[in-house]
């Protein structure tokens, strides 16, 4: 399509400009969207149709190691789905962990034109990057995950707090990475070193430092350096009876601070451990609703096959006792875990419900749509797919109902999901899947349909049936580039990498270097280990190893 485009007749949805259902044209120059353009312009008639700008997904899982070992741990997934190829695209597999070719084109499938990788090793960053000029269509970044990154817990210990902050500049500079990520902060190094033991509470210590100590720092130190978006934050104790408390202690971590709290219906559970859990959404979300400085994606769980993959090794330990299913657990250089196994959410069952419930609960109670954004926390909670029925879930009460009455009702009756009569319009859609994710990030060219956004722009059928509408776009425009038209794709493209370069001391490479000068590997018995592990650790080969 011609690098000059009109859309008119359409019905706008563009929160961030005050526009909601009005009717009004798009012009669209070199990739961006301009004030005017030419008589001779290209034009699209979306006369009884939405437009809306691109979604944006805060927080997913689609590029790195830890994926690919996902997508190795399940073959048979991906011989159930083959994505084939068109003239203009190219074929992939599908499953909850597409190939990288599958997961551009799939997103775009849905309107979505940006995607956040939420957790990547320093170490597996180069990995991640040439997955991502893999993976078409979309624009992409990650989060670089530090929170249990031994050397800055050194500093931290030592209090050399000037030196954490430039060795946190170095490696998300280092790293090409657009913010910290923090996975069960402090939690990995007790799992590893005592005999799968973890941190049950933020003030616990492990070797004399515990997660608020490291929490706060990264709060302040990413904050202090004024990221885009601020400290992305897996907390502690996900999944476990109680820990909307370690929750509400993390976010009071922050103070006034901006944060950022991942998936956070899985940590917004009341309950006695080790005994079934009840909700505590409304305990999290008055929380998130009267501080403006906490945002949250929630990490909604929909029935059906998912993929556990979290650098939260306890957790992922845990799970496999419970499932007997394949498993998998990777410790990159002591940078951090990562436990993988294929996992299924059943509506007959007590937890897995509970889980769905609490997710729309914090949706239906949210007084804020810019902060609590849409996520499943892909492949975790369940596919992205899966957002069109997610979205009707929202939007259509009666809906709600009928898939309430099919649930676990000892699950329900634990929760207060009956009694939420909301139902999202399309305006506060368009809020929680584009412009609250942009903002949150602060991608100020995303997420709006303005003078000098990126042309990335979906038009959608107008149609009763939300999930219908939302699974087939009828065109994709791609940085001003008509990526699907008429439901079909005509076009394919490459997307940008979005990172940051902080700025930091060029003398904390004299502290950061030597670590690695150190940190060598070396072979004992067939093991790639590191020295300094050595010195801690017993190396005890596996069944399969001897």
């Amino acid at each position: 399509m011609a690098a000059t485009l009109r859309i008119v007749n359409g019905k706008l949805y563009d929160p961030i400009n005050n526009i909601d259902g009005k009717v009004q044209d798009i012009c669209i120059e070199d990739g961006r969207i301009v004030d005017s353009v030419s008589d001779d312009a290209t034009r699209i008639d979306a006369q009884g149709m939405v437009v809306m700008p691109g979604g944006v997904d805060i927080h997913c899982h689609i590029a790195g190691p830890k994926v690919n070992a996902a997508r190795k741990l399940q073959p048979e997934d991906h011989r159930r789905d083959p994505h084939p190829g068109t003239p203009f695209t190219r074929s992939g597999t599908g499953g909850t962990v597409p190939s990288t070719f599958a997961t551009g084109y799939r997103y775009a499938t849905l309107g979505y034109t940006t995607a956040m990788e939420a957790a990547v090793t320093p170490i597996g960053a180069r990995h991640t990057l040439e997955e991502f000029h893999d993976t078409p269509i979309i624009d992409k970044g990650f989060y670089v995950l530090l929170g249990n990154n031994i050397f800055l817990q050194n500093l931290l210990r030592e209090g050399r707090k000037e030196e954490f902050r430039q060795a946190v500049a170095w490696w998300v500079n280092s790293t090409k990475a657009y913010t910290v990520k923090l996975v069960n902060p402090g939690g990995d190094e007790p799992w590893k070193g005592k005999k799968n033991s973890n941190v049950s509470n933020i003030d616990e210590k492990f070797d004399g430092l515990s997660p608020r100590q490291i929490i706060e720092a990264f709060i302040t130190t990413v904050n202090d350096m004024g990221f885009p978006h601020p400290a992305h934050i897996h907390c502690n104790n996900l999944g476990h009876s109680g820990n909307y408390k370690t929750t509400l202690e993390t976010m009071r971590t922050a103070g006034d601070q901006r944060a950022h709290l991942a998936h956070i219906q899985f940590h917004s559970y009341g309950g006695e451990l080790g005994k079934n859990p009840d909700s505590k959404a409304a305990e999290i979300i008055e929380y998130v609703n009267t501080h403006p400085n906490i945002t949250c994606d929630v990490g909604q769980v929909m029935f059906g096959k998912a993929t556990i993959m979290t650098a939260d090794a306890p957790l992922a330990y845990v799970l496999r006792g419970l499932t007997n299913s394949k498993w998998v657990n990777v410790d990159t250089e002591c940078e951090s875990g990562c436990g993988i196994l294929p996992f299924s959410y059943q509506e007959h069952i007590y937890m897995h419900t509970l889980q769905w419930a609490i997710g729309l609960e914090l949706f239906l109670m949210s007084k804020d749509p810019w902060r609590v954004i849409l996520s499943t926390d892909h492949p975790n909670g369940g596919s992205f797919m899966l957002y069109p029925k997610l979205i009707k879930l929202l939007m259509d009460r009666g809906f709600r109902q009928e898939e309430i009455s099919r649930v676990n009702q000892k699950a329900i009756a634990k929760t207060a999901l009956n009694d939420l009569d909301r139902e999202y319009t399309l305006y506060e859609i368009t809020i929680i899947t584009r412009a609250g994710p942009a903002k949150a990030l602060g991608l100020k060219h995303k997420g709006h349909l303005g003078p000098g956004a990126d042309a990335d722009i979906t038009i959608y059928d107008e149609m009763d049936d939300k999930e219908m509408m939302f699974n087939a776009p009828r065109y994709v425009i791609k940085s001003g580039k008509a990526i699907i038209a008429n439901h079909e794709f005509c076009g394919d493209h490459d997307g940008k990498i979005l990172h940051i370069t902080p700025a930091y001391d060029e003398k904390i490479e004299e502290v950061v270097q030597p670590f690695f000068e150190n940190y060598y590997t070396i072979e004992f018995d067939n093991y790639a280990v590191s020295d300094s592990y050595l010195h801690d650790h017993e190396i005890v080969p596996t069944a399969n190893d001897r």
